[in-house]
């Protein structure tokens, strides 16, 4: 079985729940019921403890560079910054087969907010986040992936 076939098999709502017990510092503890407490009044402990454990098996899962993920790359960058606009979109042309879509938000005077969603191996979406992100120009940015099922 392939480790994300085998990663996908660990989330099907069919599978029996199994127990477990965990040692932590009560402070820990505390620290982790007020998250817990935070999330809404229909949230518990085992819930958040799940969502943290899908939450590390996605981050190994993606960190392959073969597996195909789904993900944003969000950026801030000044359009006054000259022909900044342009390298960008040509950036984005390059890879059509990597982008799915874009929206463009004029957050200031200077300042705009870029979102593209993207589509493809872990490798060549990291590659592509690079290349965006390290044009002159962007302020900062972000790339964040997930598992396509």
């Amino acid at each position: 079985m392939s480790s994300l076939s085998h990663f996908r098999s660990k989330f099907s709502t069919a599978v029996p729940l199994v127990r477990f017990s965990v040692a932590i510092p009560e402070g820990l503890l505390d620290d982790f019921d007020a998250c817990v407490a935070r999330r809404g009044t229909s949230t518990n402990r085992s819930e958040v403890i799940r969502d943290l454990m899908r939450e590390k098996l996605v981050e190994e899962v993606v960190g392959d560079p073969d597996v195909e993920v789904v993900g944003s790359i969000t950026m801030v960058y000044d359009h006054h910054t000259p022909d900044l606009s342009h390298k960008l979109d040509n950036i984005q042309h390059q890879h059509l087969a990597q982008v799915v879509s874009t929206m463009h938000v004029h957050l200031d005077h200077h300042n705009c907010l870029e979102i593209l969603t993207v589509r493809a191996t872990h490798q060549a979406v990291r590659e592509l986040a690079d290349c965006l992100l390290g044009t002159k120009g962007v302020r900062h940015g972000k790339l964040v992936c997930t598992t396509v099922s």
